[in-house]
């Protein structure tokens, strides 16, 4: 039977590392703004998309949208003891390199009927200044698949928080925009999934555009 909400322990565990590290950075460390968190369901199933700059954009997304959001991390995070029973908590799901599309969808699915919020970057990686050029249709298919809406998110100003050769976080300013829920695809058809992806696309970069 599909859930409506995550594991008890792992969002307890969402709200125990929220407040007491991820919130307090946001807004003091790096000042975020953060806009239409009453479009966000509490409950049920739903596709977080979003743009992608920053190593650090997993928790700002989980954290603004007030709910726990899985994504997925490489197979070889899960070999380690201690860590891998932390992060799949956390609601983190493995992809084997080589059959990534496939298994991230299996895994997807199977989060997203556990009550996890599911997310992906529409880019499918980090893109220097923050905007999506070349989306791809992976997360349409798997909202077609799961019949779920997607909800999609800008995040400005992430990509300043590592600067070339550093590993220490810089203080700069965030913006979080998170736009009204677009209905999910009705089919697996390619255009339909195509069409739905640019518009994803759009309104992450629209809000993206809006700067701070």
């Amino acid at each position: 039977m599909t859930r409506t909400r995550e594991p008890l322990i792992s969002l307890a565990l969402y709200h125990a590392f929220k407040w007491s590290v991820v919130s307090p950075l946001l807004h003091t460390y790096f000042r975020v703004k953060i806009y239409g968190v009453e479009n966000v369901p509490q409950t049920g199933k739903v596709l977080v998309v979003s743009n992608h700059a920053s190593y650090f954009d997993p928790p700002i997304v989980s954290s603004c949208v007030r709910r726990p959001v899985a994504y997925m991390a490489k197979e070889e995070l899960f070999k380690v003891p201690v860590l891998a029973q932390a992060i799949k908590l956390y609601g983190a799901y493995p992809v084997s390199r080589g059959s990534a599309d496939r298994t991230a969808i299996r895994s997807a699915l199977e989060c997203l009927d556990n009550g996890w919020a599911v997310g992906v970057f529409l880019e499918g990686t980090r893109t220097p200044d923050g905007r999506i050029t070349d989306p791809k249709r992976g997360a349409a298919l798997l909202a077609a698949k799961a019949k779920v809406p997607f909800l999609p998110v800008s995040l400005w100003g992430t990509g300043k928080i590592l600067q070339p050769g550093s590993s220490f976080p810089r203080s700069v300013a965030i913006t979080v925009r998170i736009g009204k829920l677009i209905d999910a695809p009705s089919s697996t058809n390619k255009q339909e999934l195509e069409a739905l992806t640019q518009k994803c696309a759009s309104v992450i970069n629209e809000m993206h555009d809006l700067g701070r």
